[in-house]
């Protein structure tokens, strides 16, 4: 016998090789049913995994990250396996799960219209039905080679990966098999809600010297409302769709001459210089000095970093005098030369310096996507230099500022720490002190936080803050990184009080991210109607006909001497269709100036929320507003 310890501490006995999905069976038919994967002892496995000796098992259901992984990774197979009914001459890839659901790659002779979606969709509801079980097996190589003899792409994969001696793992669902190594459903019968959303181009490899691929994304769910509920986010997704709004509000844009490197427009960078200046207020108050590092440095600093050697891939070289140099991806090696310039005592400690730095990052075409991924943007970094006891009360100190900055724009988030990945410079030890400092600074800041291992910067594990927008989609965007590695690489030191020289201790962090992509959420979470402290145009004067002009001037004056963002609409129009044309541009205020207005000095104040308009006097509505871009309200 086995003793098996549950989620909820309760060990119960079972016999050695029982499965985690007979352990979920014997807990009740209700988490059995809704069993997707399960943890043993921390790591996801698949629900046929046989278990062999004393162990914790965690049952997982769609509701968690790894659940949903691995319906949708399921979900994939659900989709090859309608393809391949339907249009056998197919050659199938690969098909992974997504953040968002599933897609596959398939080589076709054409590409899949939105009337073969359907079709395929179809099939793959007929498929549910059935209630096919999947079966998982392992092959040695030329058996495996055997199997997949009439699909290249599976044979390439099997080359690839198989080393001599391996088996290669296989899943089964009916006449369908594919080369995969799971976890996936026990069945197919749960993928009851299924929708194939889009079909696109995808290299092989993602290289554009293979086969050009077709690729169908969908998702799926438990149930049908969940879809419809999806769907309908997605429609609201699109309404709201930052790339739209930019360019109908005439902030920002991309163009083929610079893919991935946005260009913004005078009212996107009064939207961007109040978050800057916002931004550099709130830092001022915490005891940060800002500065600036140059965007190119020597090759030979990027090898000093370890940039060079985990992250050269992502980053664009340029020769100078014969010499090489790298535009940087990252601001922190700049930090280290800035810290360097002078001795430092403990007595400075901690430093802390923020640079609004712009960065280049190569990304693939095919990944870029408006303000979200580019490949020129600008960190809202900083760099805190400090000494081991201080590391605690720094992080919650910058824990404080994200949160005091999200609930200004009544953004709710949630914590994640990220710990040592594959790809890592340090000491085992180096890293576990880094990691129980975080850890120690998230259960003292006590809010809840999930762990997400191996996925930490490649020089420290990390903290990470994601956000929910208004429509309930999520967006890393602050970080906090403890980092032992740089200041050992570039020698920093400090005097102790011991008179020694010392080791700082360093912390990366960012609040918005990126300034390119928080304006993109920005926009997106509010639909492009910024509230007024935001607003690039904050007040719009409308004088009713020519006679009004006069008085609109002088309104227009008083709201320019209380720092109010206004412009003038007296074009030869109709008041009603000025009024409509300042609402598509979201405006929060209409001044509608006509001879009552003109004649008693008041403004009839039209509230784009919700369309009501009041009458008061000028300065009633100077004081108002001013309040208001004061509060930063919503």
């Amino acid at each position: 016998m086995i003793k098996v310890t549950l989620r909820d501490g309760v060990v119960k006995e079972y016999e050695a090789g029982t499965t985690v999905a007979q352990v979920a069976q014997s807990l009740g038919g209700g988490l059995y049913k809704a069993a997707c994967v399960a943890k043993v002892d921390g790591q996801v496995a698949d629900l046929r995994t046989p278990l062999a000796a004393d162990c914790a098992v965690e049952i997982l259901t769609f509701d968690s990250p790894e659940g949903k992984h691995a319906f949708w990774h399921t979900a994939s197979h659900l989709l090859a396996q309608a393809v391949m009914r339907l249009y056998p001459d197919t050659k199938y890839t690969i098909g992974p799960a997504v953040e968002n659901g599933f897609y596959y790659d398939f080589d076709v002779e054409k590409p899949f219209t939105q009337e073969d979606l359907a079709k395929i969709e179809k099939e793959m509801q007929a498929l549910v039905k059935t209630g096919e079980e999947l079966e998982r097996f392992e092959l040695e190589v030329p058996a495996a080679k055997e199997l997949m003899k009439d699909q290249p792409y599976k044979l390439e994969l099997i080359d690839k990966h198989a080393a001599e001696g391996q088996t290669i793992s296989f899943y089964r669902q009916g006449e369908f098999t594919d080369l995969c190594a799971g976890p996936h459903l026990l069945s197919v019968a749960p993928l009851k809600a299924v929708k194939l959303l889009q079909c696109t181009g995808a290299y092989w490899h993602g290289d554009s010297n293979n086969q050009m691929l077709c690729r169908v994304y969908g998702i799926a769910f438990p149930k049908a409302s969940q879809l419809e509920d999806y769907l309908k986010m997605m429609e609201e997704a699109k309404r709201r769709d930052h790339r739209k709004l930019g360019r109908e509000l005439d902030l920002y844009d991309l163009y083929e001459e610079g893919p991935g490197f946005p260009f913004f427009f005078p009212k996107g960078m009064v939207l961007r210089n109040t978050l800057e200046s916002f931004w550099r207020e709130l830092h001022r108050q915490r005891g940060y000095e800002e500065i600036r590092t140059p965007l190119i440095l020597s090759e030979e600093l990027w090898h000093r970093s370890g940039h060079w050697d985990h992250y050269k891939d992502n980053m664009y070289t340029t020769k100078i005098d014969e010499k090489d140099y790298a535009i940087k991806p990252m601001n922190c090696p700049g930090g280290m030369l800035v810290y360097k310039r002078k001795l430092h005592s403990y007595r400075d400690l901690p430093e802390r310096m923020a640079e609004l730095g712009i960065v280049h990052r190569h990304e693939l075409s095919g990944a870029l996507h408006g303000l979200m991924r580019v490949r020129c943007f600008t960190q809202d970094d900083a760099h805190i230099f400090m000494t081991p006891d201080q590391i605690e009360s720094e992080v919650l100190g910058v824990m404080d500022l994200i949160d005091t900055i999200y609930k200004v724009f009544g953004f709710e988030y949630f914590l994640e720490l990220s710990t040592r990945p594959e790809d890592s410079m340090g000491t085992e030890e180096q890293w576990e002190m880094a990691t129980n400092a975080l850890r120690a600074a998230l259960e003292k800041n006590g809010k809840p936080y999930a762990i997400n291992e191996g996925d930490g910067a490649f020089y420290g594990p990390k903290i990470d803050f994601h956000l929910r927008d208004c429509i309930g989609r999520t967006w890393q965007c602050g970080t906090i990184q403890l980092d032992f590695q740089m200041p050992e690489r570039f020698d920093l030191t400090y005097t102790g009080s011991d008179g020694e020289k010392h080791r700082p201790v360093m912390l990366h962090r960012t609040a918005f991210g990126s300034i390119e992509r928080f304006i993109g959420i920005l926009t997106e979470h509010y639909a492009g109607a910024f509230p007024l402290w935001l607003a690039p145009v904050q007040v719009k004067v409308l004088p009713v006909t020519d006679d009004h002009i006069p008085y609109a001037q002088q309104v227009l004056e008083a709201l320019d001497k209380a720092g109010l963002r206004a412009e003038l609409d007296s074009r030869n129009e109709k008041v009603g269709y000025r009024i409509r044309e300042a609402q598509l541009q979201k405006i929060p205020y209409m001044l509608v100036l006509g001879d009552r207005e003109a004649e008693s000095g008041q403004v009839a104040v039209r509230d784009r929320r919700d369309g009501k308009t009041t009458n008061m006097s000028l300065e009633q509505f100077l004081q108002k507003a001013q309040q208001e871009v004061a509060d930063k309200a919503q």
